[in-house]
């Protein structure tokens, strides 16, 4: 059995200008209004690697959080120290349920007095509801706003948006520009506009490859890097994935599922952790998220993404139980599958932030040919 599939309530459910790009193809489910590809999946990822890709992420939400308490009202909401965040500063940070278990996951950007949220398509307006659930008497004000995302991933990252002449600031930090604004990440450069047609023209002028969703997908496998409702489940703990590190403040004062994360770190390891798998290519099938993990019959996990990748072929990441051992075989739906070298390791020698896969192999672990 897979896990159901949510009925999202879209905030952006018209598809995107960037889908009017030469060779656009469609994705599909939480991606459906983005290109899956431009034509050739594999020539984009190698681009990407190589140079700059232009990621469609114009479905992603965003809502704007002004007033002067706005900061200390989601330093007590959410996993993350944001109070103090110093202007032009972003991070990430999760909203847990009282027992500890994901239920949002979303960037923080402050800039200009106003804090900027975004999420994952369809997951806006319930965070909406639950911040304004949650304002009572504070002065603060919560607005979805008409902002969207684009993102340049790769190397050359911020030499195209120079080029382009966007600001480019220094990692973790944010600039302005005169519609909306830049934020420089690990994985490259995002930005944010309320019109993203022009902007798109005018990287891909200086540059930047159009990457669909599947080369972006293929791409991320491969760092670890998980995504809302599709890498994680209703029981995800932050613990589980690299968000502890990202998204989790281990030091800050109380909130709600602070005690489910501060026990797990301090006393014990999570049920599961996020790994990748590399599976059978011999079979021609479309793993579907939420499809479970086997092992000896028995379910062991679930399937979140998966993708062809240019190099490591079919991969996919996958939240299994942390008994399944580095030579386990595997059932991945029924695509015959292993974890992949690197997740085979002494798992404290693995790093537990979003990192590119080269800092895996740096571990003495090979590529598989």
């Amino acid at each position: 059995m897979t896990d159901p599939v949510p009925v999202l309530d879209l905030l952006h459910p018209e598809p995107s200008v960037l889908l009017g790009l030469p060779g656009a193809v469609a994705g599909s489910g939480i991606d459906a209004t983005v290109a899956w590809h431009y034509g050739d999946p594999l020539a984009e990822q190698r681009r990407a690697e190589r140079g700059a890709g232009l990621v469609d992420r114009t479905h992603r939400e965003v809502i704007a959080v002004s007033g002067p308490a706005r900061l200390d009202w989601l330093n007590k909401l959410t996993s993350q120290l944001v109070d103090p965040l110093p202007d032009g500063t972003t991070t990430s940070a999760l909203v847990l349920s009282p027992t500890g278990h994901v239920e949002h996951h979303f960037g923080v950007t402050e800039l200009a007095g106003t804090v900027f949220l975004d999420t994952e398509p369809g997951h806006g307006r319930a965070l909406l509801s639950y911040l304004e659930s949650m304002k009572f008497w504070t002065e603060v004000d919560l607005v979805m706003s008409p902002l969207r995302e684009l993102s340049l991933i790769g190397p050359r990252s911020t030499d195209v948006a120079a080029d382009a002449h966007l600001p480019v600031p220094d990692a973790g930090h944010a600039a302005a520009t005169d519609t909306g604004f830049v934020r420089r990440t690990e994985a490259g450069v995002d930005l944010f506009t309320p019109d993203p047609g022009p902007l798109a023209q005018r990287l891909v002028s200086m540059g930047a490859t159009p990457t669909g969703s599947w080369a972006d997908d293929a791409l991320r496998i491969l760092t670890r890097r998980p995504r809302l409702g599709v890498d994680t489940d209703e029981r995800t703990i932050p613990n589980e994935v690299s968000w502890l590190a990202e998204a989790v403040h281990l030091n800050k004062g109380c909130y709600r599922g602070q005690e489910t994360v501060a026990r797990v770190h301090n006393l014990g390891r999570p049920p599961r952790r996020l790994v990748v798998l590399n599976l059978d290519g011999s079979r021609k099938y479309v793993l579907a998220a939420g499809a479970p993990v086997l092992a000896g019959g028995r379910t062991v996990g679930r399937v979140g993404t998966a993708a062809q990748h240019h190099e490591d072929g079919p991969v996919a990441l996958a939240l299994v139980k942390r008994s399944v051992g580095p030579d386990t075989p595997l059932l991945a739906g029924p695509v015959d599958a292993r974890l992949d070298p690197a997740d085979a390791i002494e798992e404290d020698a693995i790093p537990r932030s979003a990192v590119d896969h080269a800092a895996f192999r740096q571990l003495g672990v090979l590529r598989r040919n």
